[in-house]
């Protein structure tokens, strides 16, 4: 086959045209290529950014084997003598201590030492407190009373013009520095001021129970006429001499409500009403019937020995002043006659005109 060779004329014009569009058509894509690769690069930079970058190992380490886990023993559940304690779902606020008084009024079977053991007081204290009610007596408690309950163990005073500090606390031997910064007082410690008419409170004082309540110790004989109220009697000489050992006077041996104290010589022996009550041991009777002072019906024995017994808050005395009695005779019924809260029996015992303390000397 033979090539016949291109006439000059057209050689001219095909060189002319790679020369002249060939290289705009490189600039034309590598100008896409340019514009491409910016488009991707923006549109992918925010991946691009925020992928951390790749570690870079310095050292390569050989990875260190796990070793298996040990096996644990099995223990046995353990048996602990203990207590359990349940969840309490509320917060127990502790009990401040209390600094001002409160009001009690008297109920059924109420004394003044199961109302003083309740608000955790003395009994005295309450007696102090409650003179214009009680006068000092224990036994003149009563329904329905309003008794004023003091917040601590002392004496409440009433202030007075010429009071001092100093002076209240001699007057019921107690320290001046309790009064002034017991809180209830809400005394300023430098320069205390108190008006008269205010209620002070004395921690720890103390003060003389005023007697005037007590029933007198009436002798056999003539000086029994001087009490001057019924039941009284002149009982003349002799008659029936005591053995100078006692019985309880009821079937109980036990106290309801008042034991012997300082402000209550006597106990309160339980008896129900129209339960006998005897004669502790032998003697005159030298008084007999309706006490002025809140015992109720009421006997008193002479025992001749210096030993007088008072039996109180009786239902009824079933025996006449004067009249002699052996130890056991019945000398009247059990009762709550008087200044009295409930049935028991009001028991005294003295010797030679002084209290003693019947649980000391009853068999």
């Amino acid at each position: 086959m033979t090539f016949r060779p291109a006439k000059s004329g057209q050689a001219a014009r095909a060189g002319g045209f790679s020369q002249a569009v060939l290289p705009r058509m490189l600039w034309g894509v590598a100008i896409i290529m340019v514009a491409v690769t910016i488009y991707v690069a923006l549109t992918r930079a925010p991946v691009v950014f925020s992928q951390a970058p790749a570690p870079v190992i310095l050292f390569a380490t050989t990875p260190t084997p796990v070793a298996a886990a040990a096996a644990l023993p099995t223990l046995a559940p353990a048996h602990l003598n203990s207590l359990n304690r349940l969840n309490e779902l509320h917060t127990n606020i502790p009990k401040r201590p209390n600094v001002a008084g409160q009001e009690y009024v008297v109920e059924s079977g109420d004394s003044v030492f199961a109302i003083s053991d309740y608000f955790k007081l003395k009994p005295e204290t309450i007696l102090w407190a409650n003179y214009n009610v009680l006068n000092d007596n224990p036994d003149m408690l009563g329904l329905n009373q309003k008794l004023y309950i003091p917040p601590t163990d002392g004496v409440v005073h009433k202030w007075k013009a010429g009071d001092t500090l100093e002076s209240v606390a001699s007057l019921y031997k107690a320290s001046t520095k309790d009064i002034l910064l017991w809180p209830g007082n809400k005394l300023d410690i430098v320069t205390p001021e108190i008006q008269p008419g205010s209620l002070v409170m004395v921690p720890g004082g103390q003060r003389e129970f005023r007697r005037s309540w007590v029933i007198p110790t009436i002798p056999r004989g003539a000086a029994g006429v001087a009490m001057n109220f019924p039941g009284t009697c002149d009982t003349g000489a002799g008659g029936a001499l005591g053995t100078g050992s006692f019985i309880w006077p009821g079937p109980a041996h036990s106290i309801s409500g008042n034991t012997y104290w300082s402000g209550h010589l006597a106990i309160d022996i339980a008896i129900g009403i129209g339960t006998p009550v005897v004669a502790s041991d032998a003697g005159v009777v030298v008084f007999s019937g309706w006490s002025p002072v809140g015992y109720g019906n009421m006997v008193m024995i002479d025992h001749g020995n210096g030993f007088q017994t008072l039996y109180a808050h009786l239902t009824a005395a079933l025996v006449r002043c004067g009249q002699s009695v052996n130890k056991g005779n019945t000398i009247g019924t059990g009762g709550s006659t008087g200044n009295s809260t409930g049935p028991h029996l009001h028991f005294e015992m003295r010797y030679m005109s002084g209290f003693v303390n019947p649980i000391s000397y009853l068999r």
